[in-house]
């Protein structure tokens, strides 16, 4: 049998070498159009930024080593024109000598991957893109002044979407001073992650971001904590905001609707606002193609024609938690990797279905860490899910340990099955090993009550005996029974105006030194309080430990009550205790901490619309 992929990085690679451990007997051809195969893609922003020292490290196999170790026929600089599905045969051209030929297949595997997208701005021409090994050449030579081979990638075009490296050469870029000063467009994963490494190499770079925040699968007030991180580290974070022209060394930014928001230094601009999916070839082949643009494929990876597959980025995906067969797009290389292995065992018969996929997801920024596993709210209130929402901030490991830091966990759950629908973390430590933790949980089906028997590695350098997954637990398995009832951090403000009374449980010096405050009613302003008119009713302070004595005199009961503390654990306790006294009590989930980040994270969006709105007006 005769397998040729087109396509030599995550899942091609993949899909050759198990069909090469499955079979010795299988002929492999591998197909690049790019100078090099197997290399690692999600490193190239460390390189740029200098962590990844050795350029060579990114490379982990060369068409030599796999031939040597694999028996598989790679070659780079040849890009496949076209496809003959009736034939079986694909037309190649070599890159390097200009001559076409033809290559038969008994299985034709399509791992193409996926275009950066590039916004149709003036002067756009000259942004780089991160795609492959060339791209992070050009971009290092971008940052020391050096002569590259030109920007986009090798015979890129503007047209909304960067092209495969490797079509032809572009022209030469004259020599420049090194670049002092970056844009980046686009604040999802990999716009953070060069970001960050743009300031290890010591630019001063702007990270502008269309949408209301960075990170879109955080929810606002996880995302907040990274915006912060970024601007701690000098960032010039620019949400609600787009690139509208590119000078020569600058950018020009405008708000969503075009207008005008100054000009900020950029002598390198890199435009990672995300990535489509590569169909050209499918299409020619007569594959068809899903609603999101993805190649349609089934659970074995398969297209609508025969005896031709498609894997990676450019495939479809199934959603393990949508409540419809719609195929989705996540372009992660863990699952990259995973379509190769499928796809090589199917063609040999080996087993079939592909699980379906939660897209978990994990950055670092400047030491912190933000992860996230299925649906986030914004995405549950889009589908009119129901939902159930749950934070936390325990710390890493146990808190008598040296070196414990606090983390900021959320918790998504079907209020009528108790299932997990997602999961998000941010932190200093700890929280790559909890999303990972939930990603199996919902993979296996697990209740968000079930987390609370978790039986989870324990010593207190690396957790606490009640981990923080089982605290999520415990948490969701008191509202599922009905033990407890929470408000979120955005409801606050409408129970309040109804007349829900605001109760701080903590200390009297956690109060002083910031308190939740709800937007105000008509009439709440007290005569000389320093806080008239400022419309918003700070909590009453009824510390936990004196809240059996003080409760009766100084807690109406005719109104529902609100309590809070710093975190919700003590608002927990508070509430339990309010409610057998009689009270309609519910408790801010996440606390102090939750309402803060997400109070913040709506200040900097209504600022953004304010900005907005006044350019409009002007």
């Amino acid at each position: 049998m005769k397998i040729v992929i087109v396509g030599g990085v995550a899942a091609g690679m993949s899909a050759a070498t198990r069909l090469r451990r499955l079979s010795e007997d299988a002929q492999i051809v591998v197909l690049e159009a790019g100078e090099h195969v197997s290399f690692a893609n999600c490193g190239l922003p460390y390189y740029a930024g200098g962590v990844i020292e050795e350029r060579d490290a990114l490379l982990l196999q060369t068409p030599e080593s796999l031939a040597a170790r694999f028996r598989i026929d790679v070659r780079v600089r040849h890009r496949v024109t076209g496809v003959d599905a009736a034939a079986r045969t694909v037309s190649v051209r070599d890159l390097t000598t200009g001559l076409d030929h033809v290559e038969t297949y008994d299985r034709l595997v399509l791992s193409p991957g996926a275009r950066p997208i590039v916004p149709p701005a003036p002067g756009m021409e000259r942004a780089l893109v991160l795609r492959d090994v060339s791209d992070v050449d050009r971009i290092v030579a971008a940052i020391e002044g050096r002569a590259s081979d030109g920007a986009l990638g090798a015979g890129d075009e503007l047209s909304g979407a960067a092209e495969p490296s490797g079509h032809s050469a572009p022209p030469t870029e004259p020599h420049r001073a090194p670049a002092r000063s970056a844009v980046v467009i686009g604040g999802g994963f990999v716009g953070v992650e060069v970001a960050e490494n743009l300031v290890h190499r010591g630019l001063a770079v702007t990270l502008v971001e269309l949408s209301d925040q960075v990170l879109a699968p955080l929810d606002p007030e996880m995302a907040i904590r990274v915006r912060q991180e970024l601007e701690a580290h000098g960032v010039d974070v620019r949400t609600s905001t787009q690139v509208s022209a590119l000078g020569p060394d600058t950018a020009e930014l405008a708000s969503a609707d075009g207008a005008p928001r100054g000009e900020v230094p950029a002598d390198l601009v890199v435009a990672a606002i995300g990535v489509r999916p590569d169909v050209e070839l499918a299409v020619l082949a007569g594959a068809r193609v899903g609603p999101r643009g993805g190649i349609l494929v089934d659970e074995d990876l398969r297209t609508s024609v025969p005896d031709v597959f498609a894997v990676g980025d450019a495939a479809t995906k199934r959603d393990a938690l949508a409540e419809t067969d719609e195929p989705t797009l996540v372009p992660l290389a863990n699952l990259a990797n995973r379509h190769g292995r499928h796809v090589a065992d199917v063609i040999l018969g080996r087993r079939t279905g592909m699980r379906a996929s939660v897209g978990t997801a994990v950055v670092g920024v400047f030491g912190l860490t933000a992860a996230a596993v299925g649906r986030n709210e914004k995405r549950l209130r889009a589908e009119g899910r129901p939902y159930r929402a749950i934070h936390t901030h325990p710390a890493q490991h146990a808190g008598y340990y040296p070196g414990a830091s606090q983390m900021a966990l959320k918790l998504l759950v079907d209020p009528e099955t108790d299932l997990i629908l997602g999961a998000q973390g941010v932190g200093r430590d700890g929280v790559d090993k909890r999303i990972d933790v939930l990603a199996t949980a919902i993979a296996g089906g697990l209740t968000a009550s079930d987390l609370a028997d978790l039986e989870l590695a324990y010593a207190p350098a690396y957790g606490s005996a009640k981990d923080p997954v089982n605290m999520l637990g415990y948490v969701a398995d008191n509202l599922r029974a009905g033990e407890t009832r929470s408000i979120q951090w955005h409801e606050l403000d409408d129970l309040v105006a109804q007349g829900a009374t605001l109760v701080d449980v903590r200390t009297p010096g956690e109060h002083a030194r910031g308190t939740v405050e709800a937007a105000g009613r008509a009439g709440d302003d007290e005569p000389g309080d320093d806080r008239a008119g400022t419309g918003t009713l700070p909590a009453v302070n009824v510390p936990l430990d004196e809240l059996r004595a003080r409760a009766a005199a100084e807690i109406p009961t005719g109104a529902p009550v609100v309590v809070h503390c710093q975190v919700g654990q003590r608002g927990h306790t508070a509430a339990r205790l309010l409610s057998q006294l009689g009270y309609d009590v519910r408790n801010l989930d996440g606390g102090y901490l939750t309402w803060r980040d997400g109070t913040l994270a709506r200040r900097v969006s209504d600022a953004a619309e304010a900005e907005e709105l006044a350019g409009a007006r002007a």
